[in-house]
């Protein structure tokens, strides 16, 4: 009898665990599918850019280290999306560095504050044109989900 009485007792404990665990994963789950995230991809004015930078020999540490202020202005100004935010680097004859940014406009920069400005004037210094294309290259893109 007191057998049967314990038995009972830990099925009832081993029950209330999975119910405890899954009202839990429920709720984390819950949570997840309630939790606001900015969808850039819905607003009329948001702009999805590939920038393509050619940047002049013996300039690329300069250049990386303007292209991540320029990212830190572009968010403390509240202009970009955090996401996509992709950066890469190739090389173009052995020793010519061109570097691509992916990135999506909140709203299209058409009138950039002087901050913004000062970035773009900077980041065009340090290119240059090269194979008959401009230093700095900007195409508007779409995303794909």
């Amino acid at each position: 009898m007191i057998w049967f009485r314990n038995h009972k007792l830990n099925l009832l404990k081993n029950i209330m665990k999975r119910t405890s665990l899954t009202f839990v994963i429920f709720l984390m789950v819950l949570a997840g599918c309630t939790t606001t995230h900015q969808d850039v991809s819905a607003t009329s004015t948001s702009e999805t850019v590939l920038v393509t930078y050619r940047v002049q020999s013996g300039k690329e540490a300069e250049f990386e280290k303007l292209l991540k202020h320029g990212w830190e202005v572009y968010q403390q100004d509240h202009l970009v999306s955090a996401n996509p935010h992709v950066v890469v680097k190739e090389t173009e004859n052995g020793n010519k560095a061109e570097y691509v940014e992916i990135f999506t406009w909140i709203k299209s920069p058409d009138h950039p504050p002087d901050d913004v400005k000062a970035v773009w004037q900077q980041e065009q210094s340090l290119c240059e044109a090269r194979g008959g294309k401009t230093g700095i290259e900007i195409e508007e893109v779409e995303r794909v989900k």
